[in-house]
């Protein structure tokens, strides 16, 4: 699988959709900050109804949930980071969380319910932080490539609209 073409590929299905700029960048947005959260099968379902509910496009959510995904190989690194901005906020006072060599692996206690509220909250909030910026950026970038490409596309139908007729071969 070639990245680049993947990404071109993708990239253009979201230029081809007919809506207004600010509803496509809405839902790249939703889609890029759901692709953060560490919610592992919920991720679409949550853009799909957030772009719903605030009128976003929800296809532009859904493809942006699946371009998130090339940086998929870097997700454990990032989680990381999502986790240690976490605790910081959540811990009074504020400290970063231990190694991970210091943290026990056993495997009962990461199949226990109550590990979402140690392990889960600071990565959920952690996560929430580091998707702002991206969320933002990717709102922005995309309005004004999704303008520019629909005025392109309007300038384009109109001179093709207006162009006179090409005369015809009539041998008679």
């Amino acid at each position: 699988m070639n990245p680049k073409r993947w990404l071109r590929k993708h990239s253009l299905k979201l230029l081809a959709i007919r809506d207004t700029p600010e509803a496509i960048a809405g839902g790249v947005a939703i889609g890029i900050f759901f692709g953060f959260t560490p919610l592992f099968g919920l991720k679409t379902a949550l853009a799909v109804l957030v772009a719903w509910l605030t009128g976003s496009n929800i296809l532009a959510a859904v493809i942006a949930g699946a371009l998130h995904d090339i940086i998929l190989p870097f997700m454990p690194v990032i989680y990381r980071w999502e986790y240690d901005l976490g605790f910081w906020l959540l811990s009074h006072p504020h400290h970063w969380p231990p190694p991970l060599i210091r943290i026990r692996w056993e495997g009962h206690p990461w199949r226990n319910w109550t590990t979402f509220f140690t392990v889960g909250k600071p990565l959920l909030i952690g996560s929430f932080v580091v998707a702002a910026p991206f969320t933002i950026a990717a709102f922005i970038i995309t309005r004004a490539v999704v303008h520019r490409h629909q005025v392109k596309r309007a300038a384009r139908e109109t001179l093709l609209l207006s162009a006179p007729p090409e005369p015809e071969d009539n041998p008679s």
